[in-house]
């Protein structure tokens, strides 16, 4: 199991989510935050921008296009743009389902 957290653009937020369901994934944790933005040197002074984190745990046999469709929905144009966002990726040990005591991959 993988834990991806992304960090995207509030204007991409509703194409993001439509093309994740369009693949299965519907479950995760959303909401807004403030975080640095990739700045050219000319847009000096640095503020928080806004982004939507998006956070999923996914099961291994989903990672791979999971990040293909966040990485190709949330880019800016063909080439992308500064402050785009940032998608990490980490492991997740277990997964346990409180109300069941389910554990493990059909937890999540």
């Amino acid at each position: 199991m993988k834990q991806i957290i992304a960090f995207i653009r509030p204007k991409k937020w509703t194409a993001v989510y439509e093309s994740l369901r369009q693949i299965a994934v519907e479950r995760m944790t959303v909401g807004d935050v403030l975080g640095f933005a990739d700045k050219t040197q000319s847009e000096i002074p640095v503020e928080l921008a806004q982004y939507v984190q998006v956070t999923i745990v996914v099961n291994d046999d989903f990672l791979d296009r999971t990040l293909e469709v966040i990485e190709k929905v949330a880019k800016t144009g063909s080439q992308g743009a500064p402050g785009d966002g940032k998608i990490f990726v980490l492991s997740a040990d277990n997964a346990i389902r409180i109300r069941s005591g389910l554990c493990g991959k059909g937890a999540v």
